[in-house]
């Protein structure tokens, strides 16, 4: 017996009361027109182009003149020698940098907040956030003349206190050091605005019962303070998690040299050079897919833990 299929009749009034309804907000859907068109050219569009990871690509001959390789190119990515090498170096030094450069802002953030000087407060806001607005380049640059051994500041010092300066950028000890501290320099002023803002919408009331039941400074901040920016903290970790797998390119690439290439040498960094100096762009992809599915990985995962265990998450 066959089945009568049944047609839904489209409402005409309610697809005009969508549009009106759209009409209505049409300002508000200019205003995100722009960040739409930016979203779909630069980030999915780009999507597009993963599929180079399945093929021996040939700028000049296109999909169509190159040999399709299927999973072949992700086989000699994982065969390779250096390849878990390179993860490691990525994981150890976004350890550390989770483990330094990420309290560093809520640090800044909870210390700015309990000034009571306005002039000052802002005097040590501007200073704290000008670091993030140099130009990677000249960011280092400064940090290259700074622990130079011949000219540089830690070279004089070391000189001063009676000892041989050290080449430290020749040193690959040092490496993740230099990355780590000079990220909070450059990054903590600039991180800590998301914090500021959560804390102002902390009510006051809650500071003035907890002063008139007699809390001092150090218990306001663990049971006021702490938990209003908890959340803020929470969904900042999770979406840091998500970046693991990724470092600061043009800053690992600047201070890389051969003397320190076995901790700075990153999958960023060899991605850039096997896909745009040596032209290898169906394994570069391949290895970039790579980077992203685990990036997509951990901050699932992450997101899970903090649903379940403190009901915050970004989805």
């Amino acid at each position: 017996m066959e089945r009568t299929k049944v047609k839904r009749k489209v409402n005409p009034v309610h697809g005009r009361k969508m549009w009106r309804e759209i009409w209505r907000a049409r300002y508000v859907y200019l205003l995100i027109l722009p960040v739409v068109i930016y979203m779909l050219l630069f980030h999915y569009w780009p999507m597009y182009w993963l599929k180079m990871s399945f093929y021996d690509y040939k700028i000049f001959k296109g999909f169509d003149g190159s040999e399709f390789l299927g999973l072949e190119n992700f086989r000699k990515l994982f065969e390779m020698k250096d390849f878990w090498k390179m993860i490691r170096n990525v994981l150890v030094l976004n350890l550390y940098s989770l483990l330094f450069c990420f309290p560093a802002p809520v640090i800044l953030a909870v210390m700015l907040n309990e000034l009571r000087g306005a002039k000052f407060k802002k005097a040590v806001q501007t200073i704290t956030y000008l670091p993030h607005f140099i130009s990677m380049v000249a960011f280092v640059a400064l940090i290259t003349t700074f622990v130079s051994p011949s000219t540089g500041t830690m070279g004089s010092i070391m000189r001063a206190f009676g000892r041989e300066p050290i080449y430290f950028l020749g040193d690959e000890k040092y490496f993740r050091a230099i990355c780590v501290i000079s990220g909070i320099w450059q990054g903590t002023g600039w991180g800590a605005v998301v914090y500021l803002s959560a804390l102002t919408s902390i009510d006051s009331n809650l500071y003035e019962a907890a002063m008139v039941d007699g809390a001092n400074r150090w218990q306001r901040l663990l049971h006021v303070t702490r938990p209003g920016i908890s959340t803020t903290i929470i969904i900042m970790l999770i979406l840091k998690v998500g970046t693991m797998v990724s470092v600061d390119f043009e800053k690992v690439y600047l201070l890389q040299n051969s003397a320190n290439l076995s901790v700075s040498e990153m999958l960023q960094t060899w991605i850039y050079k096997r896909g745009l100096i040596k032209y290898d762009y169906g394994l570069a992809t391949a290895a970039g897919l790579f980077n992203s599915i685990i990036a997509m990985v951990l901050v699932t995962i992450s997101n899970h833990f903090s649903n379940k265990y403190s009901e915050t998450g970004i989805w």
